[in-house]
């Protein structure tokens, strides 16, 4: 396991301990097209990163209609974040092809952040940058979506 971290991006800062003590808190997971990671709503105690394969995320919405957020490939981080304090998924993640995914227990990440206060700030520095920068994508979505509803003149 601790080579499959050290090899995301995100964890490349970790020291040789903190990748240990992660490892032991890290799982592969196998996913089918079609497999639920995990409801909006749900617990969030974990986070995941994929492997390989493909999640999309997605809001669900009234009558089973949903909107895509994000369709994530190999590298790509989601579900639970230790930045931001939430317990609850804020979307659906749902597996669209054969995905093998890192799955992480939060707690872990948080309790290494908390006792290393330098790496904390730079691990939820990175990790708030992905965040982010996936809210800027998904507002240009919504923008261009907006901007292609005909307007009804009276």
């Amino acid at each position: 396991m601790t080579e499959t971290l050290i090899a995301q991006e995100v964890f490349a800062s970790l020291r040789p301990d903190q990748v240990d003590a992660l490892s032991e808190a890290a799982e592969r997971v196998r996913c089918a097209p079609g497999d639920v990671i995990y409801t909006k709503g749900a617990p969030a105690h974990h986070f995941f990163v994929v492997l390989e394969g493909e999640v999309t995320l997605r809001l669900p919405g009234r009558g089973g209609v949903g909107i895509v957020i994000d369709q994530l490939g190999k590298g790509a981080m989601f579900g639970s974040c230790v930045c931001f304090n939430r317990d609850s998924y804020a979307l659906t993640a749902q597996s669209t092809s054969d995905s093998l995914l890192l799955k992480v227990k939060s707690a872990a990440l948080k309790e290494l952040m908390d006792r290393d206060l330098v790496m904390g700030y730079a691990l939820q520095t990175r990790i708030s940058e992905i965040y982010f920068a996936r809210y800027i994508e998904t507002m240009k979505k919504l923008q261009a979506i907006v901007m292609n509803i005909p307007i009804e003149t009276s």
